[in-house]
């Protein structure tokens, strides 16, 4: 069952500038959006797309008509509706400028920190974008690697409850390490932190998904959902070859409902144990 993560969808109240910030601020371009419309018919919503690139990787900025409500105030990495993806960079202090001064707000305390080699041995930045979305910037000082997108990383409550469930969807361990440590707590902008990062990889290229359980401090569980309109209800888009297979297995896990978007279709929305909103769609 091979299993490619295509990319990330965000929410946005204003379209234009969410666009004008990832490309200006960060180096994307726009490209052909993803084909989405049926998921969000099937659901009753009219929307609006672009679809940006940067380097191999692709996101989605998605606007609602109307729009949801407003990423929670207070927002930390911790909380359970916290999802990121890391951007690879050269120059990481030139990068975190360069967003702060198109808007971004910095979550990292005192610039970019060098993590320990028990924490991976990066540097990292950590910021949300005009509306709130979660941001890392992250440089590989011995890779060399090209601009792009790494991983996408999600906090959890459970780490073994959202590898099964990731398991079942197709994906595999490769890494897992604790961070902690002052680096760590400057780089979430918390205190005490003691977190699992859990690496799970597809059979394919960058990104991967990175699972964060907080063992310390622990975060707010996500609320109740209004649809899929809110800011801070990002979805993971994930490729198949044969959608049959996951979602055999995911309804065998029995930890979320599956819902195909319409007979016929191959396409699945769900949403994993701890609320994260995942689209399969199967390779054509």
């Amino acid at each position: 069952m091979a299993t490619r993560l295509l990319g990330v969808s965000l929410n946005t109240a204003d379209l234009a500038r969410a666009s004008e910030f990832y490309c200006q601020a960060l180096g994307f371009a726009t490209v052909p959006a993803f084909s989405r419309e049926a998921l969000f018919a099937a659901h009753g919503y009219e929307v609006r797309a672009h679809s940006l690139r940067l380097g191999a990787q692709r996101i989605e900025l998605v606007a609602f008509d109307p729009p949801g409500a407003p990423m929670p105030p207070d927002s930390t990495a911790a909380d359970l509706w916290f999802q990121h993806f890391a951007i690879v960079v050269d120059d990481i202090a030139g990068a975190a400028a360069a967003v702060e001064r198109h808007g971004a707000i910095a979550i990292t305390r005192d610039g970019p920190q060098l993590l320990p080699k028990s924490s991976g041995g990066v540097t990292a930045y950590k910021f949300r974008d005009p509306e709130g979305h979660p941001l890392e910037l992250i440089h590989f000082p011995d890779r060399g690697e090209a601009p792009g997108i790494d991983h996408s990383a999600i906090s959890v409550a459970d780490a073994s409850r959202s590898f099964a469930f990731y398991r079942a969807l197709g994906l595999q361990l490769r890494t897992r390490q604790v961070n902690q440590g002052p680096e760590q707590d400057s780089l979430d902008g918390l205190s005490g932190v003691n977190v699992d990062v859990i690496g799970l990889f597809a059979d394919s290229a960058p990104p991967h998904l990175e699972l964060l359980c907080y063992r310390k401090p622990r975060g707010r569980p996500r609320a109740a959902r209004e649809g899929l309109r809110a800011i801070d209800d990002s979805r993971l888009l994930f490729e198949v070859d044969d959608i049959d297979l996951p979602l055999a297995a995911l309804e065998a896990l029995g930890t979320t409902p599956v819902q195909r978007v319409e007979p016929g279709l191959r396409t699945a929305a769900m949403r994993d144990p701890d609320g994260h909103a995942i689209v399969i769609t199967e390779r054509r």
